[in-house]
C-alpha cells in the first residue's frame, strides 16, 4: 500500500513540476517583420527604452498584470526587477507619450487579441495561449519549448 501511495505522489509531484515550468512566448503583430530578438533587445523594448521597430513603427509591449503568475518568469528573466519596480517602469515608460510603450491586460486571451489587433505590438504570453493570428518571435535564437530557450520557467 505504501509503495502505491509513494508512486502516486511521485507522479503527482512530477506533473506539478511540469505544469509550473512554463515557457513564455514572445509574440508580435502579423505585420511585424522582426523574427528574432536577443534577451537584451527584448528587455529594451519591454521597458520602453526602444520606441520604434527598425521599420519605424512604434512599439507597444503588451504584458499581463505585474502580480500574475505568468509574469513571475518575465519579471525575473526579461525585466530583472520585482513587481513594484515594474509598476514604476510602466509609469515612466508611458509618461509623456502619445502612443503607449507598455499596455497591461488581465488575461492571456486579452493579451493575444491586443497584439493581434495593434500594429507594432509585441507581448509575452503562456506558450499554450498562442493563436494563428500572431507571429512567434525567437528569443536568443530559440523558440519556446526548445532546449535553451531563455524565458523558461523553473
Amino acid at each position: 500500500m505504501f509503495r502505491s501511495y509513494l508512486a502516486i505522489m511521485i507522479v503527482v509531484t512530477g506533473w506539478a513540476t511540469v505544469a509550473a515550468a512554463k515557457d513564455i512566448a514572445v509574440i508580435s503583430h502579423k505585420g511585424n517583420s522582426v523574427t528574432s530578438l536577443t534577451v537584451a533587445d527584448l528587455a529594451k523594448l519591454c521597458k520602453g527604452q526602444t520606441a520604434r521597430w527598425s521599420d519605424g513603427k512604434p512599439v507597444t509591449c503588451v504584458i499581463r498584470q505585474p502580480g500574475s503568475p505568468e509574469m513571475k518568469v518575465v519579471l525575473e528573466k526579461v525585466y530583472s526587477v520585482g513587481t513594484e519596480d515594474l509598476v514604476s517602469t510602466i509609469a515612466t515608460a508611458n509618461r509623456g507619450r502619445t502612443h503607449p510603450a507598455i499596455l497591461v491586460v488581465d488575461s492571456n486571451d486579452e493579451l493575444v487579441k491586443k497584439v493581434q489587433s495593434l500594429p507594432g505590438s509585441l507581448g509575452m504570453v503562456d506558450v499554450y495561449s498562442i493563436t494563428g493570428g500572431v507571429n512567434v518571435i525567437r528569443v536568443g535564437g530559440k523558440l519556446p519549448l526548445e532546449p535553451g530557450y531563455p524565458i523558461h520557467g523553473n
